[in-house]
């Protein structure tokens, strides 16, 4: 076994540190700027409870960070997952520019009735 780690091993400890830091910054910054409530849920935290308090940023760039931090918002860790689930599927689906959706008019049970009598 090497002593020398490897580059991947380098590249994954750069990462990591640099990811530490930015979160330690921002995070501070805004645990101090706004209350300590979840802005979905409303749910209230304490110190006991704040490592599930995450910072959000609104537009998702993580490198954004205005000092007067209105890029972000602080979610529960269930609230932040599901604004990224709803930001991926915009990203994967789309969106609608429609105002109004018109009602599906497919039917799966049309013809059933009459399948069931023919049957009998």
């Amino acid at each position: 076994m090497s002593q020398n780690p490897s580059k991947v091993d380098r590249l994954l400890a750069e990462q990591r540190d640099y990811i530490a830091k930015r979160e330690a910054g921002y995070r501070e910054r805004a645990l101090k700027m706004y209350p300590w409530v979840c802005g979905r849920c409303a749910r209230e935290f304490t110190r006991v409870n704040l490592r599930e308090l995450t910072v959000h940023h609104v537009d998702h760039d993580h490198d954004n960070n205005p000092a007067d931090g209105s890029n972000w918002e602080l979610l529960c860790v269930y609230c932040h997952d599901e604004e990224h689930n709803k930001f991926e599927d915009f990203v994967r689906y789309g969106g609608s520019s429609a105002k109004k959706r018109e009602a599906a008019t497919y039917n799966p049970f049309a013809g059933l009735k009459e399948a069931l009598e023919k049957k009998n």
